[in-house]
């Protein structure tokens, strides 16, 4: 879920966010468990990985999980960081890092979602970073310490669930893309089915478009410049393939576009054409 902008507006079955009145819990436990309800129909044959900010950390939350795998993340705002600190550096793994900066991580096995002793303990994954050098070289009189912790089932090291949840970022760039890139980020219409539409069309372009740009990357020896990053932002394939001009030329019954003689792009436009010809 993504929050749009419909600041100054009536529209039908529009409510608050995170940013006024409503909080990001409200009906979350329910949104959950028809999302496992819809994984179980689909007959994937494993198991999903649900990965949920610390506003999502209640307990009811753990309820709908199911058997799926999970990571949420936890809010240690009530815990001395101090006191963490002695912890983990008994139970922790310590990782290479630069001279004034330790790094540790690990799992608890200790804790209770929402503090609740009923329920079992669930493993908590753990970074605790330890700075007495900063980044300039300057020595600080009291260390800082960053608590970071994850409630989570996966039964590996810590170091991967870490990396797993931070691979959330490029999900946050695709709603950034859907948003600002196809500007659908205030939707047109006060009708709530029209919206509907009007997403789903926008959900269409998006996967044309991040599609024709994984293209693009896959003959990278084709271009005219040096692309060596994994993925292109939805407004450069715009920019790069889609914006190309062309004349729409009919003729003998054939419908042809004509490039002209200096388009950069010709040659990638044209294979990608090829392979799916």
């Amino acid at each position: 879920m993504s929050p749009l902008d419909h600041s100054g507006s009536s529209k039908e079955g529009v409510s608050y966010t995170y940013t006024g009145k409503q909080h990001c819990q409200s009906g979350t436990t329910a949104f959950i468990a028809r999302s496992v309800e819809t994984l179980q129909t689909l007959g994937l044959g494993g198991k999903c990985l649900l990965r949920l900010d610390s506003g999502n950390a209640a307990a009811d939350n753990f309820d709908a999980f199911g058997d799926h795998y999970f990571i949420v993340k936890r809010n240690p705002r009530r815990e001395c960081p101090e006191q963490t600190l002695a912890l983990v550096r008994r139970v922790g793994d310590k990782q290479d890092s630069r001279e004034g900066k330790n790094v540790y991580t690990g799992f608890f096995d200790h804790f209770h979602p929402g503090g609740d002793q009923n329920r079992p303990c669930v493993p908590v994954a753990f970074e605790v970073i330890e700075r007495t050098i900063d980044i300039d070289g300057q020595k600080l009189l009291v260390p800082k310490l960053e608590v970071s912790t994850w409630w989570t089932n996966l039964s590996c090291r810590a170091k991967t669930v870490l990396d797993l949840y931070h691979r959330h970022g490029p999900s946050e760039q695709y709603h950034s893309e859907l948003k600002s890139d196809l500007d659908v980020e205030r939707l047109p219409s006060g009708r709530l089915c029209a919206n509907k539409i009007i997403l789903l069309c926008a959900m269409v372009a998006f996967n044309l478009l991040r599609g024709l740009g994984q293209e693009v990357i896959k003959r990278a020896g084709l271009a005219p410049q040096k692309i060596n990053i994994p993925r292109w932002r939805i407004k450069t394939v715009l920019k790069n393939i889609i914006y190309c001009a062309v004349r729409l030329v009919r003729h003998a019954g054939r419908i042809e576009l004509h490039f002209g003689k200096r388009c950069r792009w010709f040659e990638v436009i044209q294979d990608i054409a090829h392979s799916f010809a």
